[in-house]
Order: structure tokens, then sequence, then C-alpha cells
């Protein structure tokens, strides 16, 4: 580089590069005017760069310069001139507030100064100057015995002191001339400066004069001094020269190699790419009806998601190699997760803990950027930005639904798969970011909880320790890096990743500290490898491709890497990637078959536990053992249909008479029977009938049909159990379902709008119509007056105790209260012999008669007391009576078909009002067998269908119904036989492909 610029004194020529003297000596004689010249030669030394501005590497690294620099004369020149420019600032800059001539003298003479702008370039820092400064001294004293004597040329040494001079008294000229010119502005009265402040600067001018002398001879000794050792050393210094040359030439075109070489392989990857997205699209083509032949990896994956729910404590039953992610919290590790699946497929937070769970990520090779849960069958195009939005969605949905109870973390695995061209095939488990502090809005527990998931998953002895490190940070403050030396403490499964290595380029001072991280000398911790990756440029909308270019077009750029902090293979996460898949894939085989091993001695012991425990019994786990139960719960509901229509009805009458018995007796029996005639009879019946038949009644037979529908199908269930290949091991199960299923099963909504209808045409017609029937009527009647009879004795026993006879032979003997029972029932009994029809209440007189006969025997009661014993008394005698009638009326039917039951002095209103009821039961019973038979039997059945639909997808229901050791055995046995043939398959596969 040659730069001529036009002085006040002639050409000043810069001169940049090699042979700078020959070069100003052939410049100087082309000028046609042959001005006085003073050159300047700058000779450039600094370490190749292309990628670095000159400026910053210009003194550097000195180099083997023998002999001073031709630059120091220009150097000293231009501190003369800055220390005379400061004193010219000072004394003219009040000049010029003196008077509009002294400012006009002074930008004449302003402009005639020489332009010195160029100084301000060839300038060095204080640094450099010291740099330069010691260099000069300790290689003056290595060549300062083989440098021969020699001479300062005198033309040279005459020209530079000549220059000089000349340059002190224009000067001198300059300042005299404004002084000059501000005392005669003072004569003109101006006013501006006082003689105080002209003498003062008069003063200033007058002190400079000897001070200039002074600086004068430094500069001629500084100038002879430095003019002394340059023309010995010219040619050594041409010497190195040449060889600092050839060395940034070959330094040059080594890195335009690299660059050449990564360009080229980029193209040839992404050629790469789209030749197997075809191939693999015309092997899907091909192969369309046949199955697809899964990946390596994805065949790996399932053995690990088999391991996932099999082994969740991951003890010793799972060492299967995985890369587990770890590092402080907001470190970069959903980063360069991100970075390595090529996809924005994670939720983003500011400083905010976002991932709550560890999430395990199978990166696979397809013709399509896609990612699927294990779980599901959607396919998220990660092409598109609509689908990566709901793919982070849905993460952060499973996440959040795995932290339950107040926890802030959670052990739950969600496992997805991402699916790519160019995708390095491995498994990466990104787990929760390690933290120093717990916040308000975390579970007490939270950091002691990431750090034993964190351990759980670096214990194993075959994971890949994926460290990450946030260079932006003092290293200092690092949590993860103790951890990961305690779990791996030779380093012989790490692999050391320094995230935004940008702003530590930023923030640090010193790279030295940057490469000790980088060479493993800065933490007490060992690694396989370390390497510094650059994952995003700070902002959540940034592609991944953009990321990439940036993180390319920074390492290129970098000082870091330019002054060999940072070596070209330890850098980008695509080199990261790269070297993790190795490892991880060295790691598999070297285990795999290990761990395939231990998995079939595993499958023998469980063998053979059962083969003691459970002979002649298959192995079924509880999948298989809920099929087999659903089966025999909808074989019972089939059975239903074999109940015979007569089975349905008596069962029906029998339950609904049961219900009824005690609202026909006290709510329209007995008060009919009260009335004095029959024709009041009949009319209090009539009227009772018809406000049942309209409320209740027809609610409460749908309520025994539901009823008698439940009993029948449990009598089933129950006389399964009494057969001999009955398997206990269902009895929860099929009670829970029949349960729920009667729970939710409800009548039709018209059923008892058409049973009201039925109900109150049979309850209104009151004609027997043969003698068949009236007999059925007054058995009915005798049997259900037996019945309460029955009752009522039964209850009046317990009121008076134990007889005589029981007292004698079961020696027990009756309390205080029913001695006085016993006393007043006997009054009692008394009045309804002396009145055979006697109304159902008792009048004041003999309630007053009945006290005073008790306590004339010694028993006080009151009047409440005696009511109370009469109910029961009075209600065994009207029984009676109506058990003798109904008797009486078996041989009445001819009478009462007559119309004469009157005249024979027999009232069979009682059997009339029964044969009605019986009617209405009859066939409100057909009624009830029809809907049950024709529909209450199907959708009884659809319910239980659905309940054990619903059961069947419901793991935790399953676990808690189909329990014990025998069930425990078979689930463990069934998943060690998946998974060790699932390995061996895999390792079939992998044998294959080496």
């Amino acid at each position: 580089m040659q730069k001529l610029v036009k002085g006040r004194f002639g050409y000043i020529i810069r001169v940049v590069g090699v042979s700078q003297s020959r070069w100003a000596r052939q410049m100087l004689t082309s000028r046609q005017d042959h001005e006085k010249v003073r050159t300047v030669v700058v000779p450039v030394v600094r370490h190749y760069s292309s990628l670095r501005p000159l400026r910053g590497d210009l003194l550097k690294f000195p180099g083997p310069n023998y002999g001073i620099p031709s630059r120091g004369i220009g150097m000293i020149v231009a501190r003369v001139l800055r220390g005379a420019l400061k004193i010219r600032y000072l004394l003219l800059g009040g000049t010029i507030a003196g008077g509009s001539a002294l400012a006009k003298t002074y930008e004449q003479w302003k402009e005639a100064l020489p332009d010195t702008k160029f100084l301000e370039e060839l300038m060095p820092s204080q640094e450099e100057l010291d740099a330069i400064r010691t260099a000069l001294i300790s290689y003056r004293d290595k060549i300062k015995d083989s440098v021969p004597d020699f001479t300062l040329d005198p033309k040279l040494k005459e020209l530079g002191e000549s220059k000089y001079d000349q340059l002190v008294l224009w000067f001198k000229e300059r300042l005299d001339d404004a002084i000059k010119a501000a005392e005669e502005e003072k004569t003109e009265g101006s006013g501006f400066f006082t003689d105080g402040e002209f003498l003062t600067l008069s003063g200033m001018a007058n002190s400079l004069t000897p001070m200039l002398k002074d600086f004068s001879s430094d500069l001629k000794q500084h100038a002879i001094s430095f003019s002394a050792m340059g023309s010995a050393a010219e040619k050594e210094r041409e010497k190195a020269e040449t060889i600092r040359e050839k060395y940034e030439s070959l330094q040059e075109e080594l890195m335009q190699v690299q660059l050449k070489y990564q360009k080229e392989v980029e193209r040839l990857e992404k050629e790469n790419k789209e030749l197997r997205k075809s191939l693999m699209l015309r092997a899907g083509d091909k192969i369309a009806h046949k199955k697809i032949k899964k990946s390596l990896i994805d065949m790996y994956s399932e053995v690990l998601d088999e391991l996932c729910d099999y082994d969740s404590s991951y003890d010793t039953q799972d060492h299967l190699p995985r890369v587990v992610v770890v590092g402080d919290q907001s470190s970069g590790k959903t980063s360069v997760l991100e970075m390595v699946a090529q996809a924005r497929i994670f939720p983003r937070g500011a400083g905010e803990m976002m991932t709550r769970a560890p999430v395990m990520v199978t990166l696979s090779e397809g013709p399509y950027h896609i990612a699927s849960f294990k779980d599901s069958t959607r396919e998220f195009d990660l092409t598109k930005e609509s689908e990566l939005s709901e793919l982070r969605k849905e993460v952060e949905l499973r996440m959040l639904n795995s932290v339950r109870l107040g926890r802030t973390v959670s052990h739950e695995v969600i496992s997805m798969t991402v699916k790519g061209p160019g995708l390095q095939r491995m498994v990466l488990v990104d787990l929760p970011g390690i933290i120093s502090t717990v916040t308000t809005d975390m579970a007490s527990d939270t950091r002691e909880a990431i750090r034993s998931i964190s351990e759980q998953y670096m214990s194993n002895p075959n994971a890949i320790i994926l460290c990450i490190q946030d260079g932006s940070v003092d290293a200092e403050r690092s949590n993860v890096t103790d951890l990961v030396s305690q779990m791996d403490p030779q380093g012989k499964r790490t692999i050391f990743v320094l995230t935004k290595v940008d702003l530590a380029e930023e923030n640090l001072t010193n790279p030295d500290r940057i490469r000790k991280i980088l060479s493993g000398k800065l933490f007490p911790m060992k690694a396989l490898g370390y390497f510094a990756v650059v994952t995003g440029k700070g902002s959540k909308e940034d592609s991944i491709q953009a990321i990439k270019d940036y993180e390319e077009s920074f390492f290129r750029n970098s000082r870091l890497f330019k002054g060999g902090v940072i070596n070209s293979h330890q850098c980008t996460t695509r080199n990261l990637s790269f070297a993790v898949s190795e490892c991880f894939w060295k790691m598999v085989r070297d285990t795999v078959e290990q761990q395939a091993d231990a998995f079939k001695a595993t499958r023998f012991n469980l063998e053979t536990e059962w083969k003691n425990n459970f002979p002649r019994t298959r192995e079924l786990d509880r999948d298989e053992l809920f099929e087999k139960a659903r089966g025999e719960i909808l074989d019972e509901v089939v059975n239903l249909s074999q109940v015979s229509p007569k089975q349905w009805e008596d069962a029906l009458s029998k339950k609904m008479w049961d219900k009824m018995v005690t609202h026909i007796f006290e709510n329209i029996y007995l008060p009919a029977a009260q009335t004095e005639n029959s024709g009041t009879f009949n009319t209090t019946a009539d009227i009772k009938l018809k406000q049942w038949a309209d409320g209740m009644l027809p609610k409460k037979c749908v309520e025994v049909g539901w009823e008698t529908l439940e009993d029948e199908f449990r009598k089933f269930m129950e006389r399964a159990k009494n057969s001999k290949d009955h398997d206990d091991i269902f009895d929860s199960l099929k009670a829970c379902v029949v349960d729920e299923a009667m729970r939710r099963h409800e009548w039709e909504d018209k059923a008892a709008d058409v049973l009201r209808v039925i109900q109150l045409n049979a309850l209104e017609d009151r004609s027997v119509h043969d003698k068949q029937q009236w007999d059925a009527a007054c058995k009915f009647l005798e049997e259900s007056v037996k019945d309460k009879l029955h009752t009522t004795e039964s209850t009046l026993r317990e009121m008076v105790g134990p007889s005589t006879k029981e007292q004698w032979m079961y020696w027990s003997y009756p309390t205080e209260e029913q001695k006085r029972r016993a006393a007043v029932k006997s009054e009692l009994e008394n009045i309804l012999k002396s009145d055979y029809k006697h109304k159902n209440t008792l009048t004041y007189d003999e309630v007053t008669q009945v006290r005073k006969n008790a306590q004339a025997q010694g028993v006080d009661v009151d009047n409440e007391f005696i009511r109370e014993t009469w109910h029961p008394v009075y209600r065994r005698h009207f029984l009676r009576r109506a058990l003798a009638k109904a008797y009486d009326c078996r041989k009445a039917f001819y009478a009462y078909h007559q119309g004469l039951e009157g005249e024979l002095g027999v009232e069979c209103n009682d059997v009339v009002l029964f044969w009605r009821i019986q009617q209405m039961i009859r066939i409100t019973a057909n009624a009830l067998r029809q809907q049950v038979m024709n529909r209450e039997a199907r959708r009884l059945e659809k319910e239980i269908k659905e309940v054990l639909e619903e059961y069947g997808c419901d793991r935790d229901k399953k676990e808690h119904l189909l329990t014990g050791r025998r069930v425990m055995l078979a689930e463990e046995l069934k998943r060690v036989r998946q998974i060790q043939e699932k390995l061996e398959e895999f390792i079939y596969a992998l044998n294959a492909e080496k």
C-alpha cells in the first residue's frame, strides 16, 4: 500500500510493505519538480488474517525486525507537532477573542499549516508503543554484537537538520506575526485584552522559545541514533520481510482452502439430503403394500420407550446408552437440542423455567421434516410455522399435565420423534435446568427434585452426558460442572459444550479464559471433547437457518477463531452433532449386547418363578385378563335372555308387592275398612286407589323393574362364582363394572306414563269374572293378612316381653316398661272383647278407664302410653277379623256374582279390593317384563360395554382392580420378553449395517 501526501515542505511518501526504500527512491526520480522530499517508511508486521482489519494487527506480533523502522522519525515529528499545536490553541484561542484582525491572521496562519491528518492514522496507541519499545530493546540485546559499525550518511544528516531548523524558524515567525497583530489591535482601543493579559501572553510566547531549543537538541540526537542503525540492518530486514511474506501467503492460502472445503461439504450435504429424500420416497412407493422396515434408531427408541414404562426408576435393568442434556437453567440446553434437531420444537421463556419434565427426543432420518409423539398418530410438519407453534403448545401442555399436586417438575417422560433428511441418528433426553434458588412460585423441593432427576439419568454408566455451560456468565457461577464431575469423574462419557460464545467474546477482555475452558483447564471436570456453539441471536422468532448462518458468520469473523483460541473442529453445532452421534453409536455398539444378555437372565428367573408358583396357568397380563373378564361379563348379560317370562313376572310381582304392601294396608285398606257400610268402603277405596295410581305408583313400579333387572343379573354373576372354572381374580373388576353400569342405567322416560294408563284401567274394574279368580283373590287376601298379622304379633311381643312359658323355658324376664305394656295390653284386649266391631280409635272415657285399671294394678301410665299400645293391639284385632272374613268369603263367589252377599250376612269388599290390586300387579308385571326383555336388557348391555371401554383405557383403574403377585409377575415377564426380543432384533439389524 502506498500513499503520497503533499505538505508545506514537499511530498511526504508513506510506504507500506516490502522494499519501501527502493520504491521511495523510484518515486523521487519520477517526480518532475524535484522538491525536497522526506520519506516515511512504515513497515507492517502482522499475523495473517483475511477476515480482520489491518489496524487491529499492526503491532500485535512485532516479528524479527532487524534495525529500527524508518517510521520512527515521522513519529517524533508528529510528537513535536502535537506538543506545538497544543500551545498554539492556548495562545491563539485567546488572541482570536481579541479582535477581528487577529482572527484573520489566525485563519491565514492556520491555512498555511501543513496537512497532518495522515499522522492520526500512523500514530500508535501507548500500549503499542510499549510493545514496540520492549521488542526493540530485547532485539537490540540479541544483535548488538552481530551488527557492524557504520556511520550516518552526511547528506541525510544535513538534510534532517536543515528541515528541522526551517520548521522552528517558520513557527517563530508565525507566532511573532500573531503577537504583533494583537498589539496593533490593542493600540486601536478594542478593549478585549487588559495590559496584564497581554503581558501574560507575551511571557508565554517568550518561554516557548527555550523549550523549543531544548527539544531541538533532543530531536537531533534521536535522529542521529535512529539513522545510525537503519542502513546496516536493511538487508536483514528485507530477508525477514520475505520470510514473513511467504508465511502470510501460505496462511491465506490455507484459509481459502478451508473455506472452499467447508462450502463444498455443505453443497454435498444438501445434495445428499435431496438424494436421500428421493430414494426414500421412491422406496416408499414400491413397498407401500408391505410393512415398512424400521430404521435402527426407531428400533432403539422403541426399546427405550419400553424401558421407560417397565423400569421407571432406571435401576440396574436399564443401562442402555442415551444422550443426557444437562445444564444450568437458561444455559441454552434446549437451544442446543433444537439446533441438532434443526427445528424450534420447544416452548421458549424469558428466564422462566420451561422444561418441567424429561423430554426424550429420537432423531431419525426421513424424507420429510416431521415430529410426532409416541402415544399419538398426528405428525407435525416442521417446515410450517403454524404447525411448529402447535407442537410447542402441545409440549407445554404435556409438561403442565405431568406436573400435579403442586409440584414444579415431574419424572414422567415425554417421548417424541423428529425425522428429517440429514439428521444425525441418536436419542437425546432434555432435563430440567439446574437451579440455585427456589422462587415463591415453585414447590419447596424443586431444587432437590431437579438434582435427583439429573443424577438419576446420569448415573446410568452408559449414558453420554452433554454438559451445557453458558459462556456469557462467569464460569464460577456454574452448578452443573460440579455435578457432572461427581457423576463422571474420569470424563469418559462427558462432552462439554460452551454456549453463547458470541456474548462471551463481547464480555471477556482476556481470551485466554475461553482457551482454558475449551482445553479443560478451567473447570475441575474432564470430558471427551469440548465444543463452542452459538445458538441464537437473542430473538425467539429467529429460524434455525438464520441462527445457523449467524453462527457460521460469527466463527468465520471471530477474533477468538482467528487468534487460535478455538480450533475449527471445536466450533458450530454441526460439528457437535457429528461428534455426539459418533460417540452415541460407539457406546451403543459396545454395550447393547451386554444389556441383551442381562435381560435374558432376568427372563429366565421370572419364568422359573411363574412355573413354581402358578403351574398350569396361562401367563396373562392385565390387558389380557381384562379382555377375559370383559367376555365373561358380557356372557352374563346375554344369559338374561334365558330367563322365562313367568320368572320375570313372578320376580316383578313379588318385588312390587313388597314395595307397596305397607302403603296398601296403611293408606287404603285400613281407612276403607273403618267405614260403616260397603258403599262407603268402595267409595273410599276408589278415591285412595286413584290418588295412588296418579301419583307415586307408576314411578315406584319403574324402580321395581330396575331393581328386579339388577337382582336377576347379580344372581347370574353369583352363580358363576360357584362354577369350577371360576377365577376369583376377576371378582373385584366384575363387581365394579356392574355397580357402575347400574348406577348409570335409567329406565325409559315414557315408561311411567304408559304404566299409569294401564294401572288406572286395571284398578277401575271391580268385576271378578270367575270362581278361579275369586279363589285367587281370597288366597291373596289371606296370605297378605297373615303376613301382616305375623308382623304385628312380633311387634306386640317385643312391647310386652316374653310370655310365662318363655320365661320358664328360656330364663328371660321382661323389663319394667314391658310389664307396664303388658298390663295396658290386657286392659285394651278386654275393651275389644266387649266390643268386637270397635273402631280404630279410643274414646276419652276408655282411655281414662284403662289408666285407672292399670293404676289399680300398681302400674302408673299416661294417656299417650296407652294410645301407643293401642295401635298394635287394635291392628292385631282388625287383622284377625279380616282373616276370618276372608275364610267366610271363600264360598261367597256366587252370592257376590248374584249381588246377594249382603243378604247372606257376608261382606266381601275386602276380597274385591285385593282382587283389583292383584290384577293391577299382574298387568304391571307383564308390561315391565316386556320392557326388560325388549329394551332394558339391551340398554344395560350397552352401558356395561361403555363402562368396560372406559376401564380398558384407564390404566390406573385396571391396576387397582386387577392386583396380586400373579398379575405383577405376568406383567413383568411380558415386558422383559418384549424388551429382549426388540433388543435382539436391533442387534441383528445393527450387525447387518456394519
